[in-house]
């Protein structure tokens, strides 16, 4: 597989892996958080760092069938949510290569000083 190197991030909030402290997205790229995982709410991405992807599988979620792929993190292989790798319906497809990371799996870090 070879060696992961692991990503670090600028900018004034970081959202973290709530397990080890990984960085995995900025304030920035998030798209929405209006959506919900599987253990409660959750935040929409546009990138993420430091995650490798499993299986693709197709899933009937809250908005109809999607093609996702779960999510973990590099360092302590916590699941953190999915990808969205295909939408079936027109009104939908604006997930298509975005992330899930659930709100319970990450933890906020303030950098502006």
């Amino acid at each position: 597989m070879g060696r992961l190197y692991k990503a670090y991030l600028s900018g004034n909030k970081v959202y973290m892996c709530v397990t080890c402290h990984s960085h995995l997205a900025c304030h920035e790229d998030i798209m929405s958080k209006s959506f919900q995982g599987r253990k409660g709410k959750a935040y929409l991405f546009t990138s993420v760092v430091n995650v490798s992807m499993g299986p693709k599988e197709n899933r009937t979620l809250i908005t109809g069938l999607h093609t996702v792929a779960d999510i973990y993190c590099n360092v302590c292989e916590s699941v953190l949510g999915w990808k969205y790798l295909e939408a079936f319906e027109d009104s939908q497809k604006y997930k298509e290569n975005k992330f899930i990371i659930e709100k319970a799996m990450i933890v906020k870090e303030n950098t502006l000083l």
